[in-house]
């Protein structure tokens, strides 16, 4: 495989970010809600940006900043910190598929929307599902800060439990 290459997405990548994402929920059960609709999930209204990670002309990754949309990372870190909620963004939409895991590409995928948050004066906060212990890893290998706990509800009546976090002050 080729080395990975993070670049900011293109409309003519959906089709091969939705391929991945589909992937990924087959194999890690992630998302919980959106695949149903992957395009949209992926081009909400709410994207500020996004990034994809392409191997051998194939999408393996990808990443968004949302507008806080009533995460409850968002409200949280609100509360606690006093900051505008207009100086928040949401880091979402964060995927791998397997075949390119072990390579760097979920930090790379970060570093490249923790580089634009911090260019536009955005402070990053996420919430991650509790049972994706790999990813809850990799947030905190690159120094984000858990801020709480919330339970995140998703389809008719279901809930999981997930955990708050803050990006690191750069």
């Amino acid at each position: 495989m080729e080395p990975v290459v993070v670049r900011p997405f293109q409309p003519t990548d959906l089709p091969g970010a939705t391929k991945a994402l589909v992937e990924v929920h087959k194999t890690d059960g992630y998302p919980v809600e959106g695949v149903d609709d992957p395009q949209a999930w992926l081009r909400s209204e709410q994207v500020v940006a996004a990034w994809v990670a392409e191997a051998d002309g194939v999408i393996v990754g990808h990443v968004a900043i949302m507008r806080p949309d009533g995460e409850d990372a968002a409200s949280l870190w609100v509360r606690q910190s006093g900051e505008d909620e207009a100086h928040i963004a949401v880091l979402a939409r964060l995927f791998v598929v397997q075949a390119a895991r072990r390579r760097a590409t979920g930090r790379h995928l970060m570093a490249a929307a923790m580089g634009h948050a911090l260019a536009n004066n955005l402070r990053l906060v996420l919430d991650v599902m509790a049972k994706d212990v790999a990813a809850i890893r990799l947030y905190e290998r690159l120094g984000w800060r858990k801020i709480g706990e919330t339970t995140h509800h998703f389809g008719t009546s279901q809930s999981i439990p997930a955990v708050c976090y803050i990006a690191p002050n750069a």
